[in-house]
């Protein structure tokens, strides 16, 4: 008797760890369905992935998903925008499929121009959101080309002294606490670092000036990619449509 109890005993404590083991995997399962993964990969050349960054750190802080803007709802813009065409933000805001895009401005539905700040935030994300894909596309085409960059090119001498600036700043920001607080070592070094940031930044100046007539003989973005408006969002809506 004490055997088969201990049998049985067994034959529970199988059943209740496979019933456990299930109901994990089944979470698991939906928890993988559930995870949103949206990307533009545009090489760090605009500050979408920054902006990114610090929208879902927030979202994620004050739990709120919806309210707050990032990744998820520059999708659901894209989306949007080949459904119903560019700059039609009244009829994607009044599609019910794109709701997710209302939530950040419930907050200022009172005010007066309340339609124009929506329009103008869309618009500008919009322009970001396209700039990243177009870069993106490029970087697409060099890659297979096996194109190389050019570093007698103004842009690239700017973008290199960009870095240096961003480097030096960032490896010597403790240097402002510590000079404050009275350290004269600090203080010394921080006036040098200072100086070099200066020089750089008169590089950077120089870079820039040179740019416009630089810019001014860049083919349009459509020429460059070698396709249309039109074959652009059919390629976004192919891709939107890829499981």
């Amino acid at each position: 008797d004490e055997k088969k109890d201990d049998d049985k005993r067994d034959v529970v404590m199988l059943q209740n760890g496979e019933i456990l083991k299930e109901s994990v995997d089944e979470r698991h399962k939906k928890a993988v369905k559930q995870r949103f993964m949206f990307n533009i990969a545009d090489g760090g050349f605009t500050e979408l992935h920054s902006l990114w960054q610090n929208e879902e750190r927030a979202a994620t802080v004050t739990k709120k998903t919806y309210e707050i803007w990032h990744r998820r709802h520059d999708y659901w813009l894209l989306a949007g925008i080949i459904n119903h065409g560019y700059a039609r933000w009244q009829d994607i805001q009044n599609d019910p499929r794109y709701a997710i895009l209302n939530e950040p401005f419930k907050g200022e539905m009172n005010r007066g121009n309340f339609l124009e700040i929506k329009n103008k935030f869309l618009a500008r994300r919009f322009k970001l959101l396209e700039q990243a894909l177009v870069i993106e596309e490029q970087l697409r085409r060099a890659a297979y080309l096996n194109m190389s960059e050019d570093p007698s090119h103004p842009s690239m001498a700017l973008n290199t002294r960009f870095a240096e600036v961003e480097c030096l700043a960032e490896s010597h920001q403790h240097l402002s606490k510590e000079s404050m607080a009275g350290n004269k070592p600090a203080n010394a070094v921080l006036h040098k670092v200072l100086k070099q940031l200066e020089e750089l930044l008169s590089d950077m100046k120089a870079d820039v000036t040179r740019l416009p007539a630089t810019i001014a003989r860049i083919p349009p973005v459509a020429v460059r990619l070698q396709m249309s408006e039109r074959n652009i969002l059919s390629r976004l809506a192919n891709r939107s449509s890829e499981p």
